[in-house]
């Protein structure tokens, strides 16, 4: 599902407009962004965590010339699915 998908079928649900449905999944998704670029986690109960990892400085191999390569620490988005969602899933 696509998020043009996604605002259709909100609107259908909750009788919002699909421009209405678009602009709330964008304010979600920004404010996800903006918490998590601060090192935030962020907690939709029975739905997930979206949490910030450090990934520590390595050794890596460029693969097309075998030369060894020093990659920086870096932090990435991470997300853990919560007990609900696990289920829905899961059947």
């Amino acid at each position: 599902m696509r998020k043009p998908e996604l605002a259709s079928a909100i609107a259908d649900q909750t009788g919002l407009t699909k421009e209405k449905a678009s602009e709330v999944i964008n304010a979600v998704t920004d404010q996800i962004s903006a918490a998590t670029a601060r090192g935030d986690d962020v907690s939709l109960i029975g739905f997930g965590t979206f949490s910030v990892r450090k990934r520590d400085a390595r050794t890596g191999r460029n693969p097309q010339t075998g030369a060894t390569i020093q990659i920086p620490a870096s932090r990435t988005v991470g997300f853990k699915a919560g007990k609900a969602l696990k289920e829905a899933v899961s059947g």
